[in-house]
């Protein structure tokens, strides 16, 4: 990948200079950059390793890089993105395979390791908990609000389709009355249609980042459909939640109360996104900026 980045580089500097693009491209892969040198290039196409980079805060994921094939990415926390961040790429997602890249690592280096930051995935928990022994485990906190959202999308969604099906009935009702159909227009010009699909990033921002065309389209999305309203007011809630860094006790008391909240609604969407979070609930959050 940043072999790739690096002739692509190469090759528009050429392009400036009036250089040959290829053979420039060529002669820095096979000369220049000791690629054919390097340590780990008889395994790179399934792992790259960097065993110098662990620390004591890892965090591990998994990623698409190129035509949908998955790689399980650890990284430390310290090297924030920079140099020094990349413990480990590999290639695939199985459990198996990863621990087998990471117990490469010496078990004197792999019990250094204090928190390892992952999502719910039983695959990732399963890697850390053979990999790092000593490692406590945090929920990402972006991970369980995906979630949340990704069950909000999928009530909008609904909505949405009856909208379409509606609609259908009125175009089918015109027709046989022999006259034109004229869509449904809200006040800001949205169709039903519209409305529901323009909604799908309103309901992902902080109201306070909403844009005067945003604000006007929730005010007619919540005053139509109060539901979307109620689960959008729990997002924001449960984001209130993971902005402070409350104690433990008083930060489980508060998603007890919030659960109630959600469990109220009876929306089996709802209901599965608060049946994995509690059956995580023994996994702390990452910690947040602020304390109180």
């Amino acid at each position: 990948m940043r072999i790739e980045t690096t002739v692509a580089s190469i090759s528009s500097i050429a392009d400036n200079y009036g250089v040959n693009g290829k053979l420039l491209s060529t002669q820095y892969k096979e000369h220049i950059s000791d690629y054919n040198q390097w340590d780990q290039l008889s395994h790179a196409q399934n792992y790259v390793l960097f065993k110098h980079n662990i620390g004591s805060n890892l965090a591990i994921d998994e990623t698409s890089l190129s035509c949908g094939e998955l790689y399980t990415i650890i990284t430390n926390k310290a090297g924030r993105a920079r140099r020094g961040t990349l413990v480990a790429m590999i290639k695939g997602t199985k459990s198996e395979d990863v621990i087998a890249v990471l117990e490469k690592i010496s078990l004197i280096k792999r019990k250094t390791v204090r928190e390892v930051t992952l999502d719910l995935s039983p695959t990732m928990m399963k890697i850390v908990r053979t990999v790092f022994p000593c490692a406590t485990m945090t929920n990402d906190r972006f991970h369980v609000q995906r979630l949340f959202y990704e069950a909000i999308d999928e009530l909008r969604i609904t909505y949405r389709w009856m909208a379409r099906d509606l609609e259908n009935d009125e175009i089918d009702r015109c027709k046989k009355e022999g006259v034109e159909y004229v869509p449904f227009r809200y006040s800001n010009g949205d169709t039903r249609k519209q409305l529901l699909a323009r909604a799908k990033h309103v309901l992902t921002k902080n109201y306070t980042k909403w844009t005067e065309s945003q604000a006007e389209r929730a005010r007619i999305l919540f005053e139509i459909y109060p539901e979307l309203r109620e689960v959008y007011d729990l997002s924001m809630e449960l984001t209130g939640i993971y902005n402070y860094h409350y104690e433990k006790d008083v930060a489980r008391a508060k998603l007890a109360l919030w659960y109630n909240k959600i469990e109220k609604l009876g929306y089996g969407c709802f209901r599965s996104v608060m049946n994995t979070m509690q059956n995580h609930y023994e996994t702390p959050m990452t910690k947040t900026r602020r304390q109180r």
